[in-house]
């Protein structure tokens, strides 16, 4: 909640006076942030907490670019549709996220980053890396919800040894296909609106997907040996891909 807090309030002291030159942007934008909230809650996708958060994050990308809005609203979808799958399955393997929802905490480790960017000015190609931490946090937890909704062979990132679906650094073959589709979707929605050429979409679909594979190495190291929480190594995640798309465009 106090990361959330915080990237709003740099949004607001650096792009204040757009917001108050435009303000049937503001209001736009607060109107998108409310619907946004309201939405996450009542499809059960968020907790109170986590929806104040994405509001905060609905928020600034709304007033810095309507369309990134709508690119936040297609990673919401397609995680909660991967969430939603098999989730008896989910249940027996102890893995199912609370029947509450995605909390605060949850919510900052996966989209942060992105907001990070978005609120800060100064960033070159903001857009590209912004839609990279997108495309990682999607590609995340559509692997994590799918490797453990259909069964197949997992593997620890680390060793190859065999794990049980579901265990941190463990990788399926579902799951990264369904990985690598997740930050597909990503990219060609970013391409779609515009915001992307053909060429950088394809640079925020690796970046995601190999942001994923980092996620999972930490995953398999240091959050099994206690020394990451699971939040701090989607965190890192995001950050991996950030840094992936930038080496590609220097």
């Amino acid at each position: 909640m106090i990361f959330a807090g915080a990237l709003a309030g740099l949004f607001l002291l650096f792009h204040s006076r757009e917001l108050l030159h435009d303000s049937s942007r503001f209001v736009t934008a607060l109107i998108i942030t409310l619907a946004f909230a309201l939405l996450g809650r009542l499809a059960k996708g968020v907790s109170a907490s986590g929806a104040t958060a994405g509001a905060a994050i609905a928020f600034l990308m709304a007033s810095r670019d309507l369309r990134m809005f709508w690119m936040l609203l297609m990673v919401f979808a397609v995680t909660l549709l991967a969430t939603r799958l098999r989730g008896p399955r989910k249940k027996q393997l102890r893995v199912a996220e609370s029947e509450n929802g995605r909390t605060a905490s949850q919510v900052m480790a996966n989209l942060g980053i992105a907001g990070l960017i978005m609120a800060v000015p100064g960033f070159s190609s903001w857009q590209i890396l912004a839609l990279a931490a997108l495309a990682e946090a999607t590609a995340d937890t559509t692997s994590s919800e799918i490797g453990t909704a259909f069964p197949g062979k997992t593997v620890l990132i680390s060793n190859w040894k065999i794990v049980t679906p579901g265990v941190d650094g463990g990788i399926s073959l579902n799951g990264t296909a369904a990985a690598l589709l997740a930050a597909m979707i990503v990219a060609a929605g970013s391409f779609a609106l515009s915001m992307a050429t053909a060429a950088e979409a394809i640079q925020v679909a690796c970046a995601g997907t190999l942001g994923m594979l980092v996620d999972s190495l930490l995953g398999a190291t240091l959050e099994r040996r206690g020394y990451l929480n699971n939040d701090l190594v989607n965190l890192f995640g995001t950050s991996s891909a950030v840094l992936i798309a930038w080496l590609f465009r220097s």
